[in-house]
């Protein structure tokens, strides 16, 4: 059902493109993305074609360059953009991959807005919020339109009704109704409905005084979409309806699920996809979220378990790895495993507590490293790298994770004491990891380093060659760092097998050692999380769960 045409910047609006924006109130991280993300699932079930997008208020460019403690991980799309996880969500739930159309905040528009003027765009006139920011935001989501020709667009406005920041987002969603006629727009706001213990009782005036504070801004919810942790009874329900003014059949209950793969059938129990295009008088088609269902329903039935060590510096926020815990998980269940994680902290723990946290309680069948940045942590890492290579113990090292393998592989068996990453250490002797060619010190941060789909020469016989069953792969990147080619041969003299390189042979993608040496010791620079998928698993993760799985069977005899 994909339309032929979308959306024309700055033009006539081709109409065959419906946009859904999705707002949320009360407070924040009430689970917006994973509701777009869920109808998002279900319209594309039924084969529509649908586009993801989340506008962020806040100043910054693009996350890339915030701490993982304020918004947990940097997700990275095919093309490079540095994004809000929710594009994870987005990713993994619509099984499209998103673009940097998928992504704006306010810092990106004020940036190219102010750039324009700069550029003498605007003939001296003066710049305002309405209509040169609103005009911007409204032309970064018809540009998504034109550019995927989705049927849908469903764009998620980050933060909460109500907030300064967000107040520009809300006026551009209300002008697009206006731009391509209500008919062609659907408004869905979720907000909270609080369980009070004290009295025994759910509130539902937080949720009628955001939709008040939504209406006062011009916009009427099409659909309100319930948070709650225990069920809503029908009289609330028609409770929120009539103080909402919304039909009590669009009122929607998402109570909180002991998997977010849940939640795109519990809204689809409701009708939720249905409503939706029947306010668009859109045919409904046949849905089949058969391959969903089967991998939730597989989920809940494993037995057998596996224990896999986290080592990384941001564990406090598990959401600073959550493609990672994702593409974990998607593996385990594809091998028939569930996937008890533990958290080991890089950032705190010396390399002999780590050590011995790694040797506590019989062990782990895995270990993996992801990627970060900086100083802090990364002696821990070798130290957990190290303890894998030495225990024969299944390791994965992702991004920096990989660089202080090949570190710590570098001390203490190829001979080169000290040797260390010029990141953190400029002054070491072996500058084993160092900055890439053109990625030295800007000055600048933001948007610096080798982002996005980089294609992987792979070496013939070699394990990387045995997970993409190919000799060339893709994977995406994020890193100004990489492994020294200067010291590669030593490297490979000392038993380092170098099985993937970038296709110009500049970058050292994926190292490993032999089954001879190891089990399975693999490292790579990309970040195969973010391709990760509930039907289909990254092949790297999935090979790492094999072999984690291989070990305990190893380990217990059987």
């Amino acid at each position: 059902m994909g339309s032929s045409g979308s959306a024309q910047i700055g033009g006539d609006i081709n109409t065959k493109t419906k946009y859904i924006f999705v707002t949320g109130g009360v407070v924040s991280s009430l689970g917006k993305g994973i509701t777009a993300a869920s109808l998002g699932l279900l319209l594309k079930s039924r084969g529509y074609k649908v586009a993801m997008q989340k506008l962020d208020p806040y100043l910054n460019v693009d996350p890339g360059t915030m701490s993982p403690y304020q918004h947990g991980e940097v997700f990275v799309t095919e093309d490079g953009a540095e994004t809000d996880l929710d594009l994870g969500h987005y990713e993994r739930f619509v099984d499209e991959a998103m673009t940097s159309d998928s992504t704006a905040t306010a810092g990106s528009v004020y940036y190219d807005l102010i750039a324009r003027e700069r550029a003498g765009d605007f003939s001296g006139g003066t710049i305002q919020v309405v209509p040169h920011l609103t005009n911007e935001v409204k032309d970064r989501i018809k540009r998504l339109a034109f550019n995927s020709g989705a049927d849908f667009v469903i764009t998620e406005v980050g933060g909460t009704v109500g907030d300064i920041e967000s107040l520009p987002f809300i006026e551009a969603i209300r002008q697009m109704r206006r731009d391509v006629g209500r008919e062609n727009v659907c408004y869905i706001h979720v907000t909270l409905v609080p369980w009070l213990e004290v009295s025994h009782e759910m509130k539902t005036k937080p949720t009628q005084h955001s939709v008040q504070q939504l209406r006062s801004q011009g916009i009427h919810p099409n659909f309100v979409v319930c948070r709650c942790e225990r069920e809503i009874e029908q009289p609330l329900i028609d409770k929120v309806a009539l103080f909402c003014d919304v039909e009590t059949e669009r009122v929607l209950t998402a109570m909180d699920s002991e998997s977010l793969y849940l939640v795109p059938r519990d809204l689809q129990a409701q009708g939720f996809d249905v409503k939706v295009l029947e306010r668009f008088g859109m045919a409904l088609g046949t849905s089949d979220i058969s391959a969903w269902t089967n991998f939730v329903e597989k989920e809940r039935k494993l037995t057998d378990r596996i224990r896999i060590a986290l080592v990384g510096k941001y564990v406090q926020l598990p959401d600073a790895y959550l493609s990672v815990t994702e593409a974990l998980n998607h593996a385990g269940v594809h091998l028939d495993h569930l996937i008890d994680l533990e958290w080991i902290d890089a950032g705190t723990l010396s390399p002999d507590e780590v050590k011995a946290a790694l040797a506590a309680d019989a062990g782990f069948d895995g270990i993996i490293v992801p990627g970060g940045f900086g100083k802090r942590g990364a002696e821990s890492k070798k130290a957990a790298a190290q303890y894998a290579r030495e225990n024969k113990i299944p390791f994965f090292g992702i991004c920096q994770g990989m660089q202080m393998a090949v570190a710590e592989f570098a001390r203490n068996v190829a001979g080169m004491d000290g040797a260390a990453s010029y990141e953190y250490d400029p002054d070491t002797k072996y500058p084993v990891v160092h900055p890439l060619a053109g990625k030295e010190d800007s000055g600048f941060t933001g948007g610096t380093m080798r982002l996005g789909a980089h294609d992987i020469k792979i070496a013939p016989n070699s394990i990387a060659h045995e997970v993409y069953s190919a000799l060339e792969a893709s994977e995406r990147h994020r890193h100004r760092h990489g492994i020294n080619n200067e010291y590669c041969k030593h490297l490979e003299d000392a038993g380092l097998v170098f099985s993937g390189m970038s296709t110009d042979g500049e970058v050292v993608e994926i190292v490993e050692l032999s089954r001879a040496a190891h089990p399975w010791f693999v490292g790579t620079q990309g970040h195969p999380e973010f391709k990760s998928r509930a039907a289909r698993p990254s092949p790297l993760f999935a090979s790492f769960i094999a072999a984690a799985i291989a070990y305990k069977k190893s380990q217990s005899g059987a």
